[in-house]
């Protein structure tokens, strides 16, 4: 019926009735924060300039912000690690005391029920900032999938023996979802999760990022293994490739310019789906409301509902920790 028999606004009054037939649900249990955790570090915390609010953590700092971040609801925390050496493999990534097993120890000791996940990767821990190993290609050098694969496994396991419920590969090399099943089934290790970084984007928006974790490449880019964000189909074709090498998660990184692959994955998996919420989309939003051109809260609560109401069940996001107060 039409109006005026039909009036839409009777269902937006401030108050229980317009919380009352809301569609989509923000909450805490919906967030992850990121943590930058660093070996080597005088103070328990070092500001990131780049990312108002976001610190390098020391381990026994990040034990008591992830207590912290228990305390307001929210559910796991994503490590990303800063070695005291880097070298041309990345060898730190799967030291047994390399950075993020022994934060994984300390969080786990200090919150034995909130979900540690283990970002996988080699940039963080090579010399030259790539995602995987080097050889000499026909016009120079290119990272070699096959041969970084097993790495990445090791890794997951090292992780995984040190008490991370979830791994998450963020490399985005071809069939490393299925080779780390593999290895994680082979050492007793079928209960660790594997969340996939499946769709992610060669993107501007890592930025800070790359200053945060100290990752960003000594020569090119990663177009040549990152997807190119025009691509949306052979994002869908990525999930669901994980999906069948044993994803548990599949994830959609950046956000924000992506929400319709969000949906799209969302929708051709019918599986659990990650969003992350990136250092250069936060970045943004923290630099306009420093500059008073809005406000921070209602600008990331909005931006926030709109990668769940994508289809997101995961939204990792530095804004994590503010949300769940505003939220509670």
């Amino acid at each position: 019926m039409a109006f005026p028999q039909t009036r839409l606004r009777r269902l937006r009054r401030t108050g229980a009735l317009r919380d009352l037939v809301r569609e989509t649900e923000l909450a805490p249990h919906h967030l992850v924060q990121p943590l930058f955790v660093a070996l080597t570090q005088d103070a328990p915390r070092e500001p990131i300039a780049a990312m108002p609010g976001v610190d390098r953590l020391s381990i026994s700092a990040a034990a008591e912000e992830a207590r912290a971040l228990q305390e307001r609801g929210i559910p796991g925390v994503l490590l990303f690690g800063l070695p005291a050496d880097k070298d041309e493999e990345g060898s730190g990534a799967w030291d047994d005391e390399g950075v993020v097993q022994l934060a994984t120890r300390a969080i786990k000791d200090a919150c034995p029920d909130l979900l540690v996940i283990a970002d996988v990767c080699l940039c963080e821990y090579t010399s030259h900032g790539h995602c995987g190993l080097l050889r000499e290609g026909a016009n120079g050098l290119v990272v070699d999938n096959d041969a970084t694969l097993e790495l990445l496994s090791r890794t997951a396991v090292s992780q995984a023996i040190a008490g991370a419920d979830m791994v998450a590969p963020s490399d985005m090399m071809d069939g490393r979802v299925g080779h780390m099943r593999s290895e994680l089934d082979d050492h007793g290790l079928t209960d660790t999760a594997i969340v996939a970084y499946s769709a992610k984007m060669a993107s501007a928006f890592y930025g800070p990022f790359r200053e945060a974790a100290d990752s960003a490449p000594a020569f090119g880019d990663r177009r040549s293994y990152q997807m190119d964000g025009a691509n949306p189909d052979e994002a869908v074709r990525e999930a669901l490739l994980d999906r069948d090498e044993g994803a548990d998660v599949v994830m959609v990184k950046p956000a924000l310019p992506y929400l319709d692959i969000v949906r799209r994955v969302k929708d051709a998996t019918r599986m659990p789906v990650a969003a992350y919420n990136v250092s250069g989309e936060y970045a943004m939003l923290k630099a306009a409301a420093a500059a008073g051109y809005l406000d921070e809260r209602a600008a990331a609560l909005e931006a926030l509902t709109a990668i769940r109401r994508a289809g997101a069940d995961i939204v990792i996001t530095y804004h994590a920790k503010d949300a769940a107060g505003w939220l509670r």
